[in-house]
């Protein structure tokens, strides 16, 4: 007995665009940990050569070395984490699971707070620098050269990649919440044919009679 074939469904054009959003983040974290990590090495060699103008001692040009390290492979660390959950989520989307799509909410949420974070510290540091008072003199001098040890490109490289980050998560959850995706996300799978039982070739054949009980006299 043969069963039509159902067809697949077919993914909403809004997952793939969402899909495809969270693949291309996935991709500019990963080149964003090379080119932090490439960077690093360079602009602590140019702070140190900087530092030995200022009023600090070699202790304290270490310290603020190692912060700048630190923060540098943190931002990496982050970074690096970010694209293999980006990609999984890229992968659980198109695989239609309600909970891929509320995870993927979730960090969508998460990005976008640490993109307006991230916009609003390097606002906040052109804006109104840090000012420490006359016996921090040295610190003061050492921080001010932070800025200036890196790329002229890389603030501006930072700050655009922050606002590009929180508007790929806010195109991500918007285009998971529209109907197209409401209805990719709730259909349901085709049950799975079960074969009938199937009746005796013949319903009505002849039984040979019962023995008696007894035997005929």
């Amino acid at each position: 007995m043969s069963y039509p074939e159902s067809a697949p469904p077919r993914r909403s054009s809004v997952v793939l665009l969402a899909t495809a959003v969270l693949l291309a983040m996935a991709v500019a974290a990963l080149a964003y940990t090379v080119v932090d990590l490439v960077v690093l090495g360079r602009t602590v060699d140019e702070f140190r050569s900087a530092a030995r103008d200022t009023s600090a001692t070699p202790q304290q040009i270490d310290g603020v070395a190692a912060l700048l390290r630190a923060s540098a492979a943190l931002s990496a660390v982050v970074a690096a984490l970010s694209a293999p959950l980006l990609a999984g989520l890229a992968l659980g989307l198109l695989s239609g699971r309600s909970g891929v799509r509320v995870a993927t909410w979730v960090v969508c949420g998460l990005g976008l707070l640490a993109g307006c974070c991230s916009v609003a510290v390097l606002v906040g540091e052109r804006a109104a620098p840090l000012r420490l008072g006359a016996d921090e003199r040295a610190t003061s001098e050492l921080l001010g050269l932070v800025a200036d040890a890196y790329p002229s490109w890389w603030i501006p490289l930072n700050a655009g990649l922050s606002v590009g980050q929180g508007l790929g998560y806010l195109v991500v959850a918007t285009l998971l919440a529209l109907p197209a995706a409401n209805a990719w996300f709730g259909r349901r799978r085709p049950p799975t044919p079960t074969v009938p039982f199937a009746p005796s070739a013949f319903p009505h054949a002849p039984q040979a009679p019962a023995a008696p009980p007894y035997p005929p006299r």
